[in-house]
């Protein structure tokens, strides 16, 4: 088959630019690359079409094709959407109606190649794109929606007093609207876990779009781990200097006759919504953890934030005086260790030492969507202790099966016994570290995550109308082509988020 993946933000590259470094980047392109690979891998034909940047401050996305060493079925087409150069993905939208699905069309026709059998599209403006060549062209695509903007707003505390400053910047209103006609005009809908299938599409904003309980509008897919990098027998070009960058900064940080012991380690980003605050909370009321243990956070790209935050813009900031205020109260001095590690290599080298040494992963956040991280921990052997809420409580735990352990992140003492059940015992370590490994082998590699994709592909190909709606909502005046007109006003905005009626 040829499968077409929409996914104008971000872009894509061989070097994979950019992808730690800006917040258009990161996890969707980790994803879309990954399953396009794989299913490149098993003979698909994939075209990855993104949008072209012509600017001499990211040469990487000038080119209109580009493909992936070793990967000769996938290529990466690049077709132009407005000014030629970078634009936040929150200004993207008059210019993929005006100029991006126009391209698409013309690209097939000039190149004289038929139309991808299927598209799969991603966030709202791929999904947008996907709704606009199916009305052109009747292709079938699926929805990968990853995050709305619905649970955005909801992080951000929008209300009806900053309603407008929020959606000058963000654009609330068009993309609420695209993820609507997205959801509801899609021949599947794809999330990774049932909790995100009921609690980001169940939203009010989307209600009328999509019938959360109706099975045939949904498939669960979820994420893979690349095990090629976080596999417990993978190595990295660098496995070595990342072992000794890990020793050097347990030398700088931990009191010497504490350097052999376990650690307990943390990698996520400082963000609040993430608990490293609870994490540490869990560490200072517990006598066995701090005798068995020390505390590590891995922290990207700051090297010694709890004393020199260096770069860490302000949210960081605050986690970190957080953090070093629980470490001065309970003095953790000389028990705990932050330092960066940047690229996924790198953290997989990390893991593996770390695993070697009886470690164990933490991930306490408030509320985890999916939960990729410590599934990337116990693919290099560590056993993971990991927040109950959201994703995890389906990829950890299968009836009376356990293999994570699942705590509550509000309780700092939960999360400490959690954490001592596996580091007080050899056999429950070694449980623990097989079973989350065997676990990802099963069920979270990214060939699973292509083969689920196919089969729904192949479904839809083969009969279109199989899980659409009955009642397909109409193309907001704002994304009818070929030109943007009426846009989406604040007064819709306020009827889909604060009273969830259907606006159209």
């Amino acid at each position: 088959m040829r499968i077409g993946f929409l996914n104008p933000q971000g872009n894509f590259d061989p070097d994979d630019s950019y992808w730690t470094e800006h917040p258009d980047f990161g996890g969707q392109l980790v994803y879309v690359k990954s399953v396009a690979m794989a299913m490149g891998e098993m003979g698909h034909q994939v075209d990855i079409l993104t949008r072209r940047i012509v600017d001499p401050q990211w040469p990487e996305f000038s080119e209109p094709f580009d493909a992936y060493a070793d990967a000769p079925n996938v290529r990466i087409v690049r077709l132009p959407a407005g000014p030629d150069e970078f634009l936040r993905k929150e200004s993207l939208w008059p210019h993929l109606v005006r100029d991006w699905v126009p391209a698409i069309l013309d690209f097939f026709d000039d190149e004289g190649e038929t139309l991808p059998d299927a598209f799969t599209t991603h966030y709202g403006d791929g999904g947008l794109c996907g709704v606009l060549v199916e009305d052109e062209a009747g292709v079938p695509f699926t929805f990968t929606g990853h995050s709305l903007g619905a649970q955005k707003m909801d992080k951000l505390d929008v209300e009806p007093e900053n309603l407008k400053e929020m959606d000058d910047h963000f654009h609330f209103a068009r993309r609420i609207v695209a993820e609507r006609l997205s959801m509801n005009r899609s021949a599947v809908n794809i999330t990774s876990t049932e909790l995100e299938r009921f609690e980001q599409y169940g939203h009010r904003a989307y209600h009328g779009a999509v019938d959360v309980e109706d099975d045939r509008r949904f498939e669960v897919i979820s994420p893979g781990v690349n095990l090629d990098i976080f596999g417990a027998e993978a190595q990295s070009a660098d496995e070595a200097a990342v072992r000794e960058h890990v020793r050097d900064r347990l030398r700088r940080d931990v009191e010497d006759g504490r350097r052999h012991l376990p650690a307990v380690v943390a990698s996520s980003r400082l963000d609040h919504k993430k608990n490293h605050v609870g994490l540490v909370r869990a560490f200072a009321c517990s006598a066995v953890l701090q005798e068995k243990a020390n505390l590590v956070l891995i922290t990207g790209a700051l090297d010694d934030p709890l004393r020199d935050p260096g770069e860490a813009g302000p949210g960081e900031r605050k986690v970190l005086a957080e953090i070093r205020r629980e470490v001065e109260e309970n003095g953790l001095w000389g028990r705990i260790s932050a330092f960066g590690l940047q690229g996924q290599p790198a953290l997989a080298a990390a893991y593996r030492h770390f695993a070697e040494r009886r470690s164990v992963f933490a991930l306490t956040a408030h509320y985890e969507p999916f939960g990729l991280a410590p599934l990337e921990a116990a693919a290099a052997g560590l056993p993971v202790v990991v927040t109950q809420n959201g994703g995890p409580s389906e990829s950890l735990r299968e009836g009376d099966t356990e293999y994570g352990i699942l705590v509550d992140p509000s309780d700092p003492e939960d999360i400490a016994l959690g954490l001592e059940r596996v580091l007080e015992n050899e056999d429950s370590w070694e449980t623990f570290s097989r079973r989350g490994r065997q676990r990802v082998l099963d069920r979270y590699t990214w060939e699973r995550t292509a083969e689920g994709y196919l089969d729904v592909i192949e479904e839809i190909v083969a009969a279109p109308d199989a899980r659409r709606p009955d009642e397909r909502l109409p193309v907001h005046p704002y994304f009818c082509r070929p030109t943007v007109a009426n846009d989406v006003t604040l007064d819709e905005l306020k009827a889909l988020y604060f009273r969830g009626n259907s606006g159209q």
